[in-house]
């Protein structure tokens, strides 16, 4: 069975960047959708995109457009989230989720990574 590993969270200043890895070991990434997703203390997850099998994103939450971005290196199986502009409310832990239909369905996100912290503080 596909394992999803996540790497790159980490402690940043406002307005700063980082950029998360979400490597699948055990099968191909090429076929899945991968979504993105965070949730912060005491709150439940929230959405923020995915990317289709074929390559389009869908972006699920309006306050990360124009700062995250979504790409992929089929060559290293890996998919990564590049954040920037970074803010205190995007605080949170991070995971990625895989859906094998590709499609990127709401309900089809049944294998995850444990997830990552991105803190963002002054």
């Amino acid at each position: 069975q596909m394992q999803l590993v996540e790497s790159g969270g980490g402690l940043v200043q406002p307005g700063e960047s980082l950029r998360l890895s979400c490597a699948g070991y055990g099968s191909t990434l090429n076929y899945f959708g991968i979504g993105w997703f965070r949730q912060a203390p005491g709150k439940g997850p929230e959405g923020l995109l995915c990317q289709r099998s074929r390559g389009d994103t869908t972006y699920w939450l309006d306050s990360i457009k124009g700062r995250f971005t979504v790409s992929r290196d089929n060559a290293m199986n890996t998919v990564f989230l590049q954040m920037d502009d970074l803010q205190p409310e995007d605080t949170a832990t991070y995971y990625c989720a895989a859906d094998q239909s590709g499609n990127c369905l709401r309900g089809n996100f049944a294998l995850r990574s444990r997830g990552t912290q991105v803190t963002v503080s002054s």
